[in-house]
C-alpha cells in the first residue's frame, strides 16, 4: 500500500467527518452522549487558522484517507520549548494493522521536531490495549496518571 501523511486540507473534510465520528464513537461520544455540532465544526476551523496550535494530518491511500491525527502544541512549565499533545488518532477499520497509525505518529514526530518540540506524548483509555501494543512500540510508557474533573 502506497501511503502519504500529510497536512489536513480544507477539501478533506468530506472524508475527515466519518474517521472523526468514528474516533468519537470509540470513545462513547455518539448518540446522546454526541460531541455537540460546534465541537466539531470549531475543531475543522482550528485547522487552518494560523494563531491556533492545533493541528491535522491525514493517512492517504489512493486519494481514500485511512486514518487521522490531531495534535496541539502548548507551553510547559518543565522546558522552553513547546511540548506537542498527539490528542486524537483514528484509522479506519479496514487500515487497521496495516501501519497507518504508526505513520501517523510518526507523522506527529515530524511535525513536533519541525517546530522544535523535544516531546511528544498522548493517552489512551486503559482498555485499549490494541492501540497500546502499538504505542509500546512506538514510545515509551510515562507511569504517569491521569485525573480529571469535569464541569
Amino acid at each position: 500500500m502506497s501511503l502519504t501523511i500529510r497536512a489536513v486540507t480544507r477539501q478533506d473534510y468530506d472524508q475527515w467527518l466519518p474517521l472523526w465520528d468514528g474516533y468519537n464513537a470509540f470513545y462513547g461520544r455518539s448518540g446522546p452522549t454526541a460531541l455537540a455540532p460546534e465541537i466539531t465544526r470549531v475543531t475543522w476551523q482550528r485547522f487552518f487558522d494560523a494563531y491556533e496550535p492545533v493541528h491535522g494530518l491525514v493517512a492517504e491511500s489512493d486519494g481514500k484517507l485511512l486514518g487521522m491525527t490531531n495534535y496541539l502544541f502548548h507551553r510547559s512549565t518543565t522546558a522552553i520549548e513547546p511540548s506537542c499533545y498527539l490528542q486524537d488518532l483514528f484509522t479506519s477499520e479496514g487500515a487497521r494493522g496495516q501501519g497507518v497509525g504508526a505513520a501517523l505518529i510518526h507523522g506527529v514526530y515530524e511535525q513536533a521536531k519541525l517546530a522544535g518540540s523535544p516531546r511528544v506524548y498522548w493517552q489512551t483509555h486503559e482498555t485499549n490495549v490494541t492501540a497500546q501494543r502499538l504505542y509500546d512500540k512506538v514510545a515509551e510508557r510515562s507511569g504517569f496518571i491521569v485525573y480529571r474533573k469535569l464541569f
